[in-house]
């Protein structure tokens, strides 16, 4: 009799995601169980008692997801499962802090697919900018986007230091090439928009950060992509639904484009169940991380 599949669901806060816990059960798993206030120095023990409490045969219906906030320590989680793992006792692991990384691979994997198709161009033809981009959103966002080549800066609404802190910190972790900038105010977005090709918002939900006035100061905008799906959005004038329609108010940029929340949102939703099952139906163990769900973002998105 084949051995129940289970998922360990391992998060330093106070409580999983019912998010999460949804996905991994409508994945197929058939047996979930959460774990809050995880330390970082509990992950080897609670890795080896993952893998060595049901043999060989077990370990492929065993897994592992690593949730929270915080995504640099989510990567020192999933490191920590890696070092704890020894083969042939070995389960696969996945990162998914606040559903950051799907949220962020499926974003730009839509900004990547529009702008080939609407304006012929590559990321790395590309300055991106990243509102709302010292959140978890907006960290994996731009982290992904330096990483595929566009000149990519994160910009905080309160702290210049912050985001060049920020910054500087997964710069140092995944070899990216990020910059920081502060827009608290109109003046300061126009400043910024007026040289941007890719406008990602990833801010807080019910958060306008982007006016009519704003963009209608848009000069070489191609794609605008928002995640917020909570009126009132965050660029004015792009519809939830959307997927590369004319963006209402950059008038001054001939040929931009919107991405909605929905429409970012289905290519998620798409993309966690998918690398939930792969957990599942793998012969050898996997470490999924943003990598990957951008890999199979933008395959997602090409179908």
């Amino acid at each position: 009799m084949e051995k129940r599949s289970i998922i360990h669901m391992l998060d330093p806060m106070q409580n999983n995601s019912p998010f999460d816990i949804n996905m991994a059960l409508d994945a197929g798993f058939d047996v979930l169980m959460p774990y809050s206030n995880v330390k970082l120095d509990s992950i080897n023990g609670l890795t080896q008692d993952a893998i060595f409490s049901r043999g060989p045969a077990g370990v492929k219906r065993t897994a592992l997801f690593i949730g929270g906030r915080d995504l640099g320590l989510a990567m020192d989680m999933l490191n920590a499962c890696k070092q704890a793992m020894v083969p042939p006792f070995e389960i696969s692991v996945f990162a998914d802090p606040s559903g950051a990384f799907t949220t962020a691979a499926a974003l730009v994997a839509c900004v990547e697919q529009q702008l080939k198709i609407k304006h012929g161009k590559e990321l790395k033809d590309c300055t991106a900018i990243v509102f709302g981009g010292t959140g978890p959103v907006g960290i994996a966002t731009g982290v992904i986007a330096s990483l595929a080549g566009a000149d990519t800066t994160l910009i905080d609404h309160l702290s210049i230091e912050t985001a060049l802190d920020v910054s500087k910190e997964y710069n140092r972790r995944f070899g990216c090439s990020l910059k920081g900038a502060c827009a608290g105010y109109d003046r300061d977005k126009i400043n910024l928009i007026s040289n941007a090709d890719i406008v990602f918002c990833t801010a807080k939900a019910g958060i306008r950060v982007l006016s009519a006035a704003v963009l209608h100061e848009a000069k070489q905008l191609k794609v605008a992509g928002d995640v917020n799906a909570v009126p009132p959005l965050g660029i004015e004038g792009i519809k939830r639904s959307e997927l590369g329609a004319p963006l209402m108010h950059a008038e001054n940029a001939p040929g931009a484009i919107g991405i909605g929340a929905l429409a970012v949102g289905n290519v998620k939703y798409k993309l966690q169940h998918t690398l939930l099952k792969l957990m599942l139906e793998t012969d050898t163990p996997v470490y999924l991380d943003f990598r990957e769900a951008f890999n199979k973002a933008q395959e997602n998105v090409k179908n």
